[in-house]
């Protein structure tokens, strides 16, 4: 076997990208300040449903104000699209306007857009704007918005719902549910919650009159549909009337895939004053302005025979869309009810979806879209079928698990896993988290007034399915190479990963591999960067890519140096006759074929029809501090299948970084609006908790690789994983803890130390009576 290329696939290459980022040479779109740029600021709603009147008239005198765009100056504007529908029920969404008009359905949304010559003026135009109030009544929670006679979100959905459907088999699962042994059965929350990215979304628009051309410089997760969304759909004009630029992205989480409305109203500002535009939000506008996440609520049986083998799994999923479609916001439940199978071996299923409008933040893809939370609901059922049947957490896995000799498997719900060996990153985890010692751990917990739990999840998701990304990697005239792509990083590391997949082949160094992206101009289309798809999509087209430019090299060496280009080898940045000292630098092969571009450039395209499924298992051992609620995660163990590691460090950090988002939300993230007023009570990060370091553990992380058939890098998704795995292994844990001690089966998440002791307290309220 020949030894591995020292900076290529499968090596922990340092992040390339890191050095400028941590010196504070970054450069995000609030560090782009051209000048006399026009301050920008939206006036949005305090209540959370109410028809209004507005008179802008006296703010517009003011001094500096340049602008203030209302309803009425935006009409010709298209509304922002919902890009998913159903094949079998199609639906039609209710509009999402740039400027609400005569009503608005949540606190934030906006009815006014002021730019003025400083941040000060445009604060004081905002405040000098009147706007007559009439309060209406509002609903927030999918619960109470299905109630009958709850307050209606838009008068033509009634019961607020937007669709209601069946997925899978209902007779054949209602069956089995007939000849069950047993039925275990949960109802679970899953909060909602704010994608609190470090970057708060930015924008600069700028117009050239001459040209009759905008440029967005913004940052977001890929330019190239957030321009063709603006363009097509909003502002119905060409695309090559906008030029969109994305620079450094501090965290994007799904919530930066959108367009919104503040982007398609600097450009009617910027066109209109013809002057460069700027617009910054503050953390408290990225809550009440920006597509929340999860926020489902759901039900889930399982039909259980005897020995514990799964007979049918019957679900009522209920998800919260917000008072507007965001642009997948739909697709998010219902998709995500497709994996709720798990990896389970189970031949009936069936689930009603219904996406619900309340009075409250739309809701889109976080993280996973979808994906967490339907394997929060299996993993939570699964051991809740454990304890029904008495058996252990492994054990029922292990013997409903699809087993490798059964894949490729199709699912009940119509997924195709292609690889895996499930039972076999379920044991390895256990090994490394010290299973069978737990109970000597648990006891010595105990004599110190401390009860111990521990959980697992074993998950599995579909990823890589954005669609086609292209690739095109082109020979420099120093003999360096530049990869361009329309993926979009956002602290991924896509500069470190296609270098090295470039050196793979080449054999250069980081240093000399250049990646561009996010540029429309430069860069002919993109998906942009989401649902884990930049490498198992964009790794494969930069591959092929490079492949093809090698080819090309060694025709070029090969009329040079008068060999057979089969004879010729690539690495160090020379071409080579293999076996001798003849070769030529990369440099030099640039100046030969300079004379036509298209012999120094390779393209490529690839998409994923069947898309990837990462696999794999966490272990949670928590400690719960009965006095005071307070949970501490004692161990944490991730074993994980990616098909194959490109960088062992980059994968660390998505997986880590994921691990923490979900104990984030297992323990402490909520999104919270009054129950009678829709108000939003967390606003700020006064109210709404995120993870800190001390909160999290020191975590053990392996790979237990199964290639992928159905992606030619044998790669697997990894970007989601660590948020879809971390919170039912937590929650289990945090319940295995209750249940050994006080037989207390459910929590929902956030387990604050609230919850937690009202429950430990409840249960000696109703044991002392």
């Amino acid at each position: 076997m020949a030894a591995p290329i020292k900076f290529g696939v499968g090596q922990s290459v340092l992040r390339k990208e890191d050095d400028a980022l941590i010196r504070g040479k970054g450069r995000y779109t609030d560090d782009y300040a051209p000048q006399a740029a026009l301050r920008c600021l939206m006036l949005r709603s305090p209540h959370a449903h109410a028809k209004y009147t507005i008179d802008a008239s006296r703010a517009r005198t003011l001094p500096g104000v340049a602008l203030i765009l209302t309803a009425d100056d935006v009409k010709d504007l298209g509304n922002l699209p919902c890009l998913f529908n159903l094949e079998t029920d199609p639906f039609t969404g209710p509009p999402y306007p740039i400027l609400a008009k005569d009503e608005v359905r949540h606190v934030g949304d906006s009815v006014a857009f002021v730019v003025a010559e400083t941040i000060d003026q445009a604060r004081d135009a905002i405040e000098a704007i009147e706007v007559k109030w009439s309060p209406l009544p509002a609903v927030t929670g999918v619960v109470n918005a299905v109630k009958k006679g709850a307050p209606q979100v838009w008068p033509d959905k009634a019961g607020n719902v937007l669709f209601d459907v069946s997925i899978g088999d209902k007779a054949a699962t209602e069956a089995a549910f007939a000849k069950a042994h047993a039925v275990a059965e949960i109802s679970i929350v899953n909060p909602r919650v704010v994608a609190s990215f470090m970057e708060a979304r930015a924008a600069v628009c700028e117009y050239d009159a001459k040209r009759d051309h905008l440029t967005l410089t913004v940052g977001s997760q890929g330019s190239h549909r957030l321009r063709d969304i603006l363009c097509q759909n909003v502002l119905n004009i060409p695309t090559e009337k906008m030029r969109v630029i994305c620079p450094d992205v501090g965290g994007g989480f799904g919530t930066k895939l959108f367009p919104y409305r503040e982007y398609a109203l600097m450009a009617v500002a910027a066109r209109q004053l013809k002057k460069a535009v700027k617009w910054a939000a503050d953390r408290t506008e990225h809550f009440m302005g920006d597509a929340q996440g999860r926020d489902n609520v759901t039900t889930a049986k399982m039909a259980l025979a005897e020995d514990g083998k799964f007979l049918a799994m019957d679900c009522d999923l209920m998800g919260d869309m917000g008072a507007y479609l965001s642009t997948f916001g739909p697709y998010i439940p219902h998709g995500g009810a497709g994996m709720l199978p798990g990896l389970y071996d189970i031949q009936a299923f069936h689930c009603r979806v219904r996406t619900i409008f309340t009075n409250s933040v739309p809701v889109d893809a976080y993280r996973g879209a979808g994906r967490p939370e339907a394997a929060y609901v299996i993993e939570r059922l699964v051991d809740a079928c454990a304890r029904k049947l008495d058996m252990t957490p492994d054990a029922i896995r292990r013997k409903n698990f699809i087993p490798p000799k059964a894949l490729p498997y199709k699912t009940a719900t119509g997924k195709v896993y292609d690889s895996g060996d499930f039972a076999a990153h379920l044991k390895r985890a256990m090994e490394i988290g010290e299973w069978k010692e737990f109970p000597k751990r648990a006891k010595a917990a105990k004599k110190n007034g401390l009860i111990r739990g521990i959980g697992l999840a074993s998950y599995v998701e579909i990823c890589g399915v954005m669609g086609e990304e292209t690739a095109n990697v082109r020979l420099d005239p120093n003999g360096d190479v530049t990869v361009l792509i329309g993926t979009q990083s956002s602290g991924q590391g896509h500069q470190t990963a296609y270098a090295q997949i470039v050196a793979e082949q080449f054999g250069l160094p980081p240093e000399r591999v250049h990646v561009r992206q996010g540029d429309t101009d430069e860069i002919a289309t993109g998906l942009g960067t989401g649902g884990s798809a930049s490498i198992p999509s964009g790794g494969v087209s930069v591959e092929r890519a490079t492949r093809e430019l090698g080819q090309k090299l060694k025709e070029i060496a090969a009329q040079a140096l008068e060999a057979s280009a089969g004879d010729l080898e690539l690495s160090d940045g020379v071409v080579r006759i293999a076996g001798t000292d003849r070769s030529m630098s990369f440099a030099d092969l640039a100046k030969r074929g300079s004379a036509d571009p298209s012999k120094l450039n390779g393209s490529a395209t690839f998409a994923s029809a069947d898309g990837t499924y990462p696999n794999g298992t966490h272990l949670a051992e928590v400690e719960i501090d009965p006095a005071t609620g307070i949970i501490k995660i004692v161990n944490y163990v991730i074993v994980d299948d990616f098909g194959k590691t490109l960088n062992p460090l980059l994968l660390a950090g998505q997986v880590h970084g994921g691990a923490m988002q979900g104990i984030g939300q297992a323990l402490m993230e909520q999104v919270v609006y009054g129950a009678t007023d829709g108000q939003l009570i967390t606003a700020t990060f006064m109210d709404y908790a995120l993870p800190r370091a001390a909160d999290g553990p020191a975590f053990v992380f392996e790979t237990s690789n199964v290639p992928c058939t159905t992606n030619p890098l044998g790669v697997k998704g990894a970007g989601e994983a660590g948020a879809i795995g971390s919170c039912p292994a937590v929650v289990n844990a945090i319940v295995d803890g209750l249940w050994r001690e006080y037989k207390i089966d459910h929590i929902d998440m956030p387990a604050t130390p609230e919850r937690v002791w009202i429950a430990i307290n409840e249960h000696h309220r109703r044991h002392s009576l």
